[in-house]
């Protein structure tokens, strides 16, 4: 049985350069998602999220196994970050900071799937979230490039996309900041961390 490894098949999604910025398409993809607000580092909410996201995943990853003979790797976590007041990001006053964490799925698992994920999961982590969900998110034409380093020091990158790369390409942000954590922090040093920042935006 082969396994499909989502970050190849979605190579430009998940390739983004470092040191420049490129210009993706993102076509309507499928997410396991819930939402929540506070500081990641210390919010009970954000790791309880975690948690559940990986546990759905991997119980729909087995499940599409048995059920459909259909083998794929887990994605990594992605997060979408805003806040009421935008400057809370650049003075990192992160309990002020709301987003959406997220799993990519492959476009053969089913609804069903997740639903008997979600009572497995259950099981070992209780009432699932309020905001825990299965849907398709569109972003559409976006700007991403890629960081290596600590989560706290992407902030020199992203005044470059937005005053300098965005207005020089006729470009204006749309949707929500976007991160994908293509490292695990708790294996990797700070300083080799890689994450991919990525900016929906529209043409003006």
């Amino acid at each position: 049985m082969d396994k499909l490894d989502l970050k190849k098949h979605y190579k430009a999604l998940y390739g983004a350069p470092k040191g420049r910025f490129e210009i993706v398409d993102v076509p309507p993809l499928q997410y396991v998602r819930l939402d929540g607000e506070g500081d990641p580092n210390t919010a009970e909410a954000y790791q309880l999220g975690v948690s559940w996201l990986f546990s759905v995943s991997y119980a729909m990853k087995f499940a599409a196994k048995a059920a459909l003979a259909r083998d794929y790797t887990v994605g990594p976590l992605e997060g979408l970050w805003w806040s009421d007041d935008m400057s809370s990001f650049v003075e990192r006053r992160k309990d002020d900071w709301r987003w959406t964490i997220m799993i990519l799925q492959p476009d053969f698992v089913t609804p069903a799937l997740y639903g008997a994920a979600v009572q497995k999961a259950g099981k070992k982590l209780g009432p699932p979230p309020s905001s825990l969900r299965f849907e398709t998110f569109h972003e559409g034409l976006s700007v991403q490039t890629l960081h290596i380093g600590s989560y706290d020091d992407e902030a020199p990158t992203l005044a470059r996309l937005h005053q300098e790369f965005l207005p020089q390409n006729r470009l204006t942000e749309t949707g929500r900041h976007h991160e994908i954590y293509l490292s695990d922090p708790r294996r990797v040093a700070t300083e080799k961390l890689k994450t991919i920042l990525r900016q929906p935006v529209a043409r003006v």
